[in-house]
């Protein structure tokens, strides 16, 4: 079954696991390393020093080494829906599809992270602290304005705001699905009732909007919801863009 998977969804699963398997290595048994690769590799916010634009790219093939968890789940979606979006649209723009959602996402994780930041530190800071939010937003007005402070905000800035995942280009795939066979059924775990595609993506459309107004933009449960629904607002602009010319079947 994996010899028969078109060439760009076999060929990203393997490269998120190597990458994969090499942090989970070094993670613990060189620690110096695991820290460059997340240091360069992983989104930073675009104002902290490490930021760089190639982890705009770089992000999207890092998952977490807590568990397998994360990584599993994203390449076992994309195996299964990434297989018939490519043989639907093509490798080329199947590939070319895949990174603009994780770039999109990426961007949006940008702009809600520079809407939130403050309002996350202050939460972020106060839970290390054993203080209330609105005590440490005081604090931190009274020290940016003497022009102090700053080193404790670029901390922040630099170990606290990051995001690794495939999960914007994941759930980007998933918008296809639902766009291009809205009427597929599909099942979830443990219910043996179909479901069609468009409702089901839709029903994670709002889970992830609900999660993410709730945990201040991700940083309470330490998922960037934002950015799985940045994936899927730049997915459903391509498809509908390719559906509108009536040539999404023809690829590049």
């Amino acid at each position: 079954m994996f010899r028969q998977m078109p060439p760009v969804t076999k060929n990203l699963i393997i490269i998120n696991l190597i990458i994969w398997l090499f942090m989970f290595i070094t993670f613990s048994s060189q620690p110096g390393v695991y820290g460059n690769v997340m240091k360069y590799g992983a989104l930073h916010y675009f104002t902290a020093p490490d930021f760089n634009p190639a982890q705009l790219f770089t992000y999207m093939f890092m998952h977490s080494t807590q568990s397998i968890a994360h990584v599993f789940f994203n390449m076992f979606t994309l195996f299964f829906f990434g297989t018939a979006i490519e043989r639907t649209l093509g490798s080329g723009r199947f590939l070319f599809y895949y990174i603009s959602c994780g770039i999109g996402a990426a961007l949006i994780q940008e702009g809600v992270w520079a809407l939130t930041w403050v309002n996350s530190f202050c939460d972020w800071f106060g839970h290390r602290a054993g203080l209330s939010a609105d005590t440490v937003k005081e604090m931190l007005n009274e020290t940016l304005h003497s022009g102090q402070g700053m080193e404790v905000v670029n901390m922040f800035l630099n170990n606290a705001m990051l995001t690794i995942g495939a999960s914007g280009s994941v759930y980007g795939v998933l918008l296809a699905f639902a766009m291009i066979y809205p009427n597929q059924p599909m099942y979830l775990f443990f219910i043996p009732i179909p479901i069609k595609a468009k409702y089901m993506v839709a029903g994670f459309m709002v889970i992830e909007i609900l999660m993410g107004l709730s945990n201040a933009a991700g940083f309470a449960d330490s998922v960037a919801h934002f950015a799985h629904l940045g994936g899927m607002l730049f997915g459903f602009f391509m498809i509908w863009y390719w559906k509108r010319r009536g040539d999404l079947h023809r690829g590049f």
